[in-house]
């Protein structure tokens, strides 16, 4: 069972509170958990990443085990803490302004 945490716009979006479990078959990357999260949860569609290219929005950002994997690849295996639900996969609003 994987976990995510989502961002306050992104649950409310999704109708959630608090963390999300999600099962991914197969390697355990940045696209087959978002791949899962979207297939449970349409509504979040486009709202991660763009509907056609599937890159990451520009202001989400992408954490586990303490590390920014926002520009890794989508297909590198995330880390085993995650895989195994030890650890969440966090979806991270990014904050910007002057």
């Amino acid at each position: 069972m994987i976990r995510v945490v989502l961002p306050y716009h992104l649950r409310t979006i999704a109708s959630v509170s608090g963390e999300v479990e999600l099962n991914v078959e197969g390697p355990v990357t940045q696209r087959s958990v978002l791949d899962a999260l979207e297939a449970r949860y349409p509504t979040l569609r486009g709202t991660i990443r763009d509907h056609t290219t599937h890159q990451r929005r520009a202001f989400l950002r992408f954490f586990a085990c303490e590390d920014d994997l926002s520009h890794e690849s989508p297909d590198a295996l995330l880390p085993d803490a995650v895989a195994s639900g030890t650890e969440p996969f966090l979806i991270v609003g990014a904050i910007a302004g002057g």
